[in-house]
């Protein structure tokens, strides 16, 4: 039941950073999923560990901090994504 829970966030968190980096006309929902969880991650590492931002370990996490800081990762994997000319 928790691996449905991670795609339902994933989607979510995926879907809101698609939403806010113009990029949800060509992203798909298995798109969303894979920026949702991939960028939960990057997030969580990028944020956390490098940074040291202490409330970025919950990245990807059912709340309100953890969705936010889901949707910094995600956002900034799409720009990566983006950078690279694998999104437009």
């Amino acid at each position: 039941m928790g691996w449905i829970l991670n795609l339902i966030v994933g989607a979510i968190i995926g879907w809101l950073a698609s939403k806010i980096m113009k990029t949800d006309q060509q992203q798909g929902t298995i798109a969303n999923i894979l920026i949702g969880i991939v960028g939960s991650a990057l997030g969580k590492f990028v944020f956390q560990d490098l940074l040291n931002i202490g409330a970025a370990g919950s990245a990807g996490a059912i709340s309100v901090v953890g969705i936010f800081w889901g949707v910094a990762g995600a956002a900034l994997l799409i720009w990566i994504l983006k950078a690279f000319k694998v999104l437009r």
